[in-house]
């Protein structure tokens, strides 16, 4: 049975109506749906992340030292050569040894002494001799002079008797002189200490028969030592006796010295200059090592980073400057002065560039990093 046009009319009306009322409905859903936090997350998630944490400082200007670095050795401010000042002597004692401190007047060695006593003694009787000669040379001239008007004796003998007085004075005086040499001679058997020190060598042995000249001990007077630092002559200008220098030993000792005289003439070989510091009294301070030196010559100003934003790569310094966008971009720098906690830097960076200091060393170019105080 074939529909009517007004049946198929109202079939498309219902059709249409029930279409909207679909429509209006999913409209409505939509539009009152909720945002979904999950898809705002995923974008969220979908950005780059951040690959490290990072502290962040900008260059400060501060005062550093100017300092001029130099070269040398640590030596004895002076060392005294104690030898054997007799001839042929056996070396009896030996007291002291390499490293001792010793005091001025102090015994550090003895020869036999039987020789020399036994001289002594034969100087003290010939001394007496002379003596005994003299008082009766004398007895004699002054009975002379005392009758030499009386004509009981010739003018002859009277010049006798008193030559033979000027003769026995003589004999007499050089007995003494006798005497004193041996005196000498046995209290050299004693080898002293010169001055306070400390031994520095040591050649005598127990039993040695040494000669007159000898060395037996080398002592480093005062206990004191000097650094001796090389300077080219472009840079001694900058020295006046009297700065301050700062010596580090090859022990890591670091200790302040002094600038005591400047060598007038510089080495024939090296060409360079030597410079002589006074150093105080330390136990640490080894005559004859390697010690670097820096001269205090004044203050300048510099900019600096700290020493933790330094990165060392391939032989090259380098910071990471922080973008506003905290990206991480990679600067060769040129470093100077290094005082404390802090470097200074010449040239590579600007005063108002953030760069970063914990965390530095294990960044990369472009990284994204979190900056935190």
């Amino acid at each position: 049975m074939n529909a009517t046009p007004s049946q198929s009319r109202k079939r498309w009306l219902w059709l249409a109506i029930a279409l909207a009322l679909v429509l209006l409905v999913v409209f409505w859903m939509f539009i009152k749906k909720p945002p979904a936090p999950e898809v705002d997350a995923v974008a969220a998630d979908a950005g780059p992340k951040p690959s490290l944490t990072v502290t962040v400082a900008r260059p400060e200007r501060s005062s550093l030292p100017i300092r001029l670095q130099a070269n040398g050795n640590i030596t004895a401010w002076q060392e005294a050569s104690v030898g054997a000042e007799l001839n042929g002597l056996r070396l009896a004692s030996v007291n002291v040894n390499v490293g001792d401190v010793v005091r001025k007047g102090q015994v550090l060695a003895e020869f036999a002494r039987e020789t020399t006593q036994a001289d002594s003694l034969q100087s003290r009787a010939s001394l007496m001799q002379a003596e005994a000669s003299f008082e009766n040379a004398k007895a004699d001239a002054d009975r002379a002079r005392s009758i030499q008007d009386s004509g009981a004796l010739s003018a002859s003998q009277v010049a006798q008797y008193l030559t033979q007085e000027k003769v026995a004075r003589a004999q007499l005086e050089a007995a003494k002189a006798v005497l004193s040499a041996t005196e000498v001679r046995l209290g050299n058997t004693k080898v002293l200490a010169p001055d306070d020190g400390v031994i520095s060598a040591r050649g005598a042995t127990v039993g040695a028969v040494v000669s007159a000249g000898q060395e037996l001990f080398r002592l480093v007077r005062q206990s004191r030592m000097e650094w001796r630092g090389e300077v080219t002559p472009s840079e001694v200008g900058r020295i006046r006796t009297g700065q301050k220098v700062q010596v580090t030993a090859a022990s890591g000792l670091e200790i302040t010295g002094q600038v005591r005289a400047i060598a007038p003439s510089a080495d024939p070989q090296t060409r360079n200059i030597l410079v002589f510091v006074d150093l105080p009294r330390h136990a640490e301070l080894k005559a004859g090592t390697f010690a670097k030196g820096f001269f205090e010559l004044g203050q300048s100003e510099a900019l600096t980073v700290p020493s933790e934003s330094i990165v060392v790569r391939d032989g090259s310094n380098y910071v990471f400057v922080i973008d506003p966008q905290n990206k991480a971009g990679q600067r060769k720098v040129q470093t100077g002065r290094r005082v404390g906690e802090r470097v200074e830097v010449l040239e590579g960076v600007k005063a108002d560039e953030p760069v970063a200091v914990h965390g530095a060393g294990f960044l990369n170019e472009a990284d994204l990093v979190k900056v935190v105080k």
